[in-house]
């Protein structure tokens, strides 16, 4: 009996050692797995967070870009009498200064006014041999030197556009120096203009690209104070304005007789004129015309003699640019009418004395007619080099009271090649012709040149 106890108490001790050896065995492998598992919990639930963070990162975001997209709530409102356009940002408006330094010089093979030594004229050629010298002078200018500046700003009106610029070139009182000209003192409102501009009877566009600063003696060119109307604006356009009156009168063989001296312009009434544009991918056609009222009186007038009369000026200007290819434009102009020399390049008086067989007014003052043609070929060789050629015409009719050596005819003819090394700079050389020929004593006269520019230009844009 205890043999078996004892025999199974040996069995049982090493199987209870075994179960011992594996209890203390296995229960760190089973709180390591438990650690494990509560460690891939916590990093689900931070990721879970993390997940919910960025959502709420990006909802933020969303909510920050739709407000800047949109006006502040918080702003106040324009008043109620402001216009719409003053809700818009100053950055809106723009504000331009630009021009360029130039510099001509030459040599005249002819002679001319000593006032107008560096450009072509036909009016100022002489008007009798060796009038203003010897043939032969070289010349040097910089007085087509430009400064301007100019603006624009939108409103509800429209655009409110403002032009002021000069340049150097003088004229009148100050002819033949180097001094500060006015050029163009003009602002815009929409479809209103006012101030001192290109006249609606004129077509810069005709100019051509030409070194020579006066231009075609045919050509209308006439920059004047006037109030505009544009009921069309673009490259189509209409335009109607009243203009700033004025004429000169050429008192002929009567010029020194004492009963002109009592003789005083007057002008009650403003220059009319109209300018019409069609334009299309060819280029355009453009039509203008003027009326004025040209008065004088007689401050002298007596029952026997009383020299004051109105006479009508008027004239019609067609002209036209045509796009010959890519590389080539066609400038055209064709101008006739009466006493509207003054609107002329290169014209004198406007009116002129006739004579008559009337004992009461025995001379008196008629419009002059004129006819001016002008017709020039621009051509862009490439991008570096460009010319311009072409002829121009100016014609009056003059009145049997002018003196012989009245101006009566005059011719103009140039052409050129210029070099563009880089973008605002130009260089070039031109051939240039005048002629004038006079009234009735048969005296004309040719003047040759060449003219050599350098032009530096400038320009800059504040704003938009």
């Amino acid at each position: 009996m205890r043999a078996n106890v004892l025999g199974n108490r040996t069995t049982i001790g090493p199987a209870l050692l075994i179960i011992s050896l594996l209890s203390i065995w296995s229960g760190p492998l089973q709180a390591q797995s438990q650690n494990r598992t509560q460690d891939i919990q916590q990093l689900k639930d931070k990721l879970q967070q993390l997940d919910q963070m960025m959502g709420e990162v990006k909802a933020q975001i969303n909510a920050l870009e739709r407000e800047s997209a949109q006006p502040s709530p918080s702003a106040p409102p324009p008043p109620a009498s402001a216009p719409v356009e003053a809700k818009k940002k100053e950055s809106e408006s723009t504000f331009s200064v630009y021009g360029h330094v130039q510099l001509d010089s030459g040599y005249n093979f002819g002679q001319i006014d000593p006032n107008w030594f560096d450009v072509v004229r036909p009016t100022k050629l002489p008007a009798y041999k060796d009038q203003f010298g010897h043939n032969g002078s070289v010349f040097f200018s910089v007085r087509q030197t430009r400064f301007g500046v100019k603006s624009s700003t939108p409103t509800s009106l429209g655009a409110l556009n403002t032009l002021f610029e000069f340049e150097l070139f003088g004229t009148g009182v100050d002819a033949g120096q180097t001094t500060f000209r006015l050029r163009h003192a003009y602002g815009e409102l929409g479809k209103i203009g006012a101030g001192q501009t290109w006249s609606p009877f004129m077509d810069i566009d005709v100019f051509p690209n030409s070194l020579e600063y006066w231009g075609p003696s045919g050509m209308v060119f006439f920059r004047n104070v006037q109030v505009r109307w544009m009921p069309i604006k673009g490259d189509s356009r209409l335009t109607i304005a009243a203009e700033r009156p004025g004429a000169s009168a050429d008192g002929g063989t009567y010029a020194d007789r004492i009963e002109l001296q009592g003789i005083k312009p007057k002008f009650d009434l403003p220059d009319f004129s109209v300018q019409g544009r069609l334009a299309r991918r060819w280029g355009y056609v453009q039509g203008a015309t003027i009326f004025r009222k040209i008065s004088w009186v007689d401050l002298n007038k007596t029952p026997t003699r009383d020299l004051s009369r109105n006479v009508l000026g008027w004239g019609v200007n067609l002209s036209s640019n045509l796009k010959l290819g890519e590389k080539s434009t066609a400038r055209m102009s064709v101008i006739y009418g009466r006493g509207v020399e003054n609107y002329m390049n290169d014209a004198p008086a406007d009116v002129a004395i006739r004579t008559s067989s009337n004992t009461t007014a025995p001379a008196k003052g008629v419009p002059l007619p004129v006819l001016g043609v002008v017709t020039f070929l621009d051509h862009n060789w490439n991008k570096k080099f460009s010319t311009a050629a072409g002829y121009s015409l100016v014609n009056i009719s003059n009145a049997n009271g002018q003196t012989a050596d009245s101006f009566h005819q005059g011719h103009y003819a140039l052409g050129n090649l210029l070099y563009y090394p880089v973008k605002d700079v130009m260089m070039g050389g031109e051939f240039q012709y005048g002629r004038r020929s006079n009234y009735l004593d048969g005296f004309s006269v040719n003047d040759y040149r060449m003219q050599f520019s350098f032009k530096y230009s400038f320009s800059k844009v504040f704003g938009n």
